[in-house]
Parts: C-alpha cells; sequence; structure tokens
C-alpha cells in the first residue's frame, strides 16, 4: 500500500492546540488498536544566522520555546495514556520545518495524524500549502482528525466511508479503509459517483445518443468489481456500496455526517480527479464532520 502495514508506529503531530490533543488521542486509540507504537512529535524551526552555530533568537527565547515544546509533549503523553494506558510511547522534539519533520517521519509511519488546526509548528496546516504537500507526498496515509463542530471530539461511531474511483489513489484508499474497520468493528460504506457532465465529455459527439440507464449500470459494476477483492480479504467487515449520480465532494461530506471517518485517494480520475490539489480535498480537509485520511498508492504506481 498506502503506508506498510507492517510499519510499528503511528506518528501524531503535537503543537500545544486542543485540536491537536485530539488527534493524539485519536492515534493513541488506533495504536492500541493495532499494538503499535505511538510517536508524539513537535517541529519548530529556528532561523539560523550567518554564524555557525548560532540562532536567530535571543538564548532566554530559545531556552523558553524549547520549555514549551517539552511541555506540550508531556501533556500530548498523558493525554494518550488516558486514552490506552498501556500503550508504548515515545516523544520527539525537532528544531526543523514541520513539513519536512512530518515528510521525514512519514517514511517509517503506519500513518501521521494531525488535529484541523494548531500552532506553533503546524501553525495553519490547513489553510496552506503544509497539509497539501504532506496529503501529496508523504510515504503513508495522512488523517486529519475532526469533529462535527469546532471543539468538539471526533465521532467514535459509524462507518468508514471511502470514495472509490478506480484509480490507483482509490485502491490504496480502499486498502486504508478495509484495515481501519477491520481493526473499529465498523461497516465500510463505498461511495462511487458519476456526473452527467463527465460523461457528456467523453461521449458527446453528434449522432450519439447516451443510454443513461446503461452507464448508471455500468459504474454499478465498476464499484462492485473494485470491491470484491477486498472483501474477499477482510470477511469481517460489512460492506456496503452507494453509487449516485452527484459530485464527489456532496456526496462524501453528505455521507461524513454519519460516519467516524472519511478515506479517499490522494489523487483520482473522472469525479475524484485532483482529491488533493483541487476543490473537493480542501472541502473534506475543511468541512468535514468526522476525521479525513487521504492515502497515496505506492510510489511508482
Amino acid at each position: 500500500m498506502a503506508g506498510d502495514a507492517r510499519a510499528p508506529v503511528m506518528v501524531a503531530g503535537v503543537d500545544g492546540s486542543g485540536r491537536a490533543l485530539q488527534a493524539v488521542r485519536w492515534a493513541a486509540a488506533g495504536a492500541a488498536r493495532r499494538h503499535l507504537r505511538l510517536r508524539l512529535v513537535h517541529a519548530q524551526a529556528v532561523t539560523g544566522t550567518a554564524y555557525p552555530g548560532a540562532s536567530a533568537v535571543p538564548q532566554g527565547v530559545y531556552d523558553a520555546m524549547t520549555e514549551q515544546a517539552e511541555r506540550w509533549l508531556i501533556q500530548a503523553r498523558d493525554a494518550a495514556l488516558e486514552v490506552a494506558p498501556e500503550l508504548a510511547v515515545d516523544t520527539e522534539r525537532h528544531e526543523s520545518p514541520a513539513v519536512a519533520t512530518l515528510l521525514e517521519q512519514s517514511r517509517t509511519a503506519r500513518m501521521v495524524v494531525l488535529g484541523s488546526r494548531g500552532l506553533g509548528g503546524f501553525t495553519g496546516l490547513l489553510v496552506g500549502s503544509t497539509a497539501v504537500a504532506l496529503a501529496a507526498h508523504a510515504d503513508c496515509p495522512v488523517t486529519v482528525v475532526r469533529g462535527r463542530a469546532t471543539g468538539e471530539p471526533p465521532p467514535a461511531g459509524g462507518p468508514v466511508v471511502v470514495g472509490v474511483d478506480g484509480s490507483p489513489a482509490s485502491e490504496a484508499a480502499i486498502e486504508v479503509a478495509f484495515d481501519e474497520a477491520s481493526f473499529s468493528g465498523a461497516d465500510l460504506l463505498a461511495v462511487h459517483t458519476w456526473s452527467d457532465v463527465t460523461v457528456r465529455g467523453a461521449f458527446d459527439m453528434p449522432g450519439i445518443d447516451i443510454d443513461w440507464e446503461r452507464v448508471a449500470a455500468d459504474e454499478q459494476r465498476l464499484l462492485a468489481e473494485r470491491m470484491a477483492g477486498w472483501q474477499e480479504k477482510h470477511p469481517d467487515v460489512r460492506v456496503r456500496r452507494m453509487v449516485t449520480r452527484d459530485r464527489p465532494v456532496r456526496s462524501l461530506l453528505a455521507q461524513g455526517e454519519g460516519a467516524r471517518l472519511i478515506v479517499v485517494g490522494s489523487r483520482g480520475r473522472g469525479g475524484f480527479a485532483g482529491m488533493v490539489l483541487g476543490s473537493t480535498s480542501q472541502a473534506l480537509l475543511h468541512h468535514a464532520p468526522c476525521p479525513v485520511t487521504v492515502a497515496r498508492p505506492v510510489r511508482g504506481g
């Protein structure tokens, strides 16, 4: 996959914010279910000067930043152990940019988990290029933890919802979604959308009369084919399939109202094209009523 299932650690970003703590708790529960270690990471770049070994901030400020980071990591560790007292938890403080730090962490992680908004080294995580960079380039799935309303914890019930379009990234999303559903004991809802606008763009030629019933049947068949092999691998997961003539973001947001997690691929085709780099991804990351996981295919896939 989309994140090596053998990776022994989950990573959560820590920045002192309440939403980051929610992400830590979510990651702790997931790590405990899988018997993995949890690594809590704080990243804060300290700009250097022209002098080797020198810092751009006064020593007193640097010391205060370091002490604050250590307090945040201790707070996050305590929050994780409240969720899973037997969990193995490591803490790391890095003096480097958040994106570079988390991308490096993703090379050996099962998943990187982040809060929907943050402070410190993760400021602006979802309002700039940071989230896009992580979702587009991380070597493992990236989950942004959200609640149904500002300040609320993420939902604990409902199905895992996965967006399916037949692309390699979609296959990675299906794998992650089955894994999440299996370990959490949840149902899996596979959502595939198609648009008459997209179909017309592919077949709109003079003299061609589109059979919309046949198009709908073909889309149903595509989803069934994509899910068949995965259902055989995970017989413990109850799967429901939904094919809708709609826009992906609208359909996924609607299903997310009753879900515990939405899983999508980093890039797609058809209805999910540009999932990470376009408006659909941005809408999900900003407005989904539950956590959102973005999965990438294996490099070269």
